[in-house]
């Protein structure tokens, strides 16, 4: 019966209102810094439209990158980033987490039953405003990237440009993934890696790559966090 409570899309709109809550606490009394932002400026001045990709495990810290760009790059005020979400349980619960963030909810997978959600996210694409999609989600493997995020960067003609948080106070969730929750009161910091071309002609073969770079991006901010002294900007 407690499952089946919890399950409810009433009690799951009111559990998402509480950690989007939560999530908001902790980004407003956190310090901010980028690390990388001149890969994300590029597009951003040149109003080019980009895929920006980070793995599941730092999805709670992610809406922040949209505050950050804003903030250091006025010229970017037309983008609506768009999310893609799974359809799944869990992907419905995240969606509607992220989407109180002024983030756009695109229902789909990288994976299968993505054929909607690709069209949509293709139409985004060639408005000029990006879109988030993270390879591994929303099940795993953990840090496995699935094909269809080189698919939609070649198809959409659009770089695939890599992410990550970390901060300083936070807790690793016993999830598929590892989740890192940010804890208030700490720094925090957003890596922007440099973004990664997928060819027309054979966009799987950029999947190591893809990974590579996000593995990257995850190890920079790790290392931002545990003291590492890094070129960054502050928020």
């Amino acid at each position: 019966m407690f499952r089946k409570l919890i399950r409810h899309p009433r009690t799951q709109t009111a559990l998402a209102r509480l950690l989007s809550a939560y999530l908001g606490f902790c980004y407003r009394t956190t310090r901010w810094s980028m690390v990388g932002a001149e890969h994300i400026e590029a597009h951003a001045r040149a109003q080019r439209p980009v895929i920006i990709t980070f793995w599941h495990e730092r999805l709670p810290m992610m809406p922040m990158l949209w505050t950050a760009t804003h903030k250091l790059f006025p010229e970017v005020g037309h983008w609506q980033p768009h999310v893609l979400v799974s359809q799944h349980r869990d992907g419905r619960f995240i969606g509607e987490v992220v989407s109180r963030f002024r983030l756009v909810m695109v229902h789909g997978s990288t994976s299968r039953g993505g054929a909607a959600g690709m069209r949509s996210l293709l139409r985004v694409l060639k408005g000029g405003s990006p879109v988030a999609i993270t390879p591994d989600g929303p099940r795993g493997p953990r840090r496995k990237a699935a094909e269809g995020v080189a698919v939609i960067a070649a198809v959409g003609d659009a770089p695939v440009l890599p992410t990550a948080a970390a901060t300083t106070r936070h807790r690793l969730l016993p999830s598929w993934d590892r989740m890192m929750l940010p804890l208030p009161f700490g720094r925090g910091v957003l890596v922007c890696g440099a973004a990664i071309t997928v060819s027309r002609d054979n966009p799987t073969g950029s999947i190591p790559a893809i990974e590579a770079a996000l593995n990257a991006a995850c190890d920079t901010a790790d290392a931002w966090a545990a003291g590492q002294p890094m070129e960054e900007r502050r928020l």
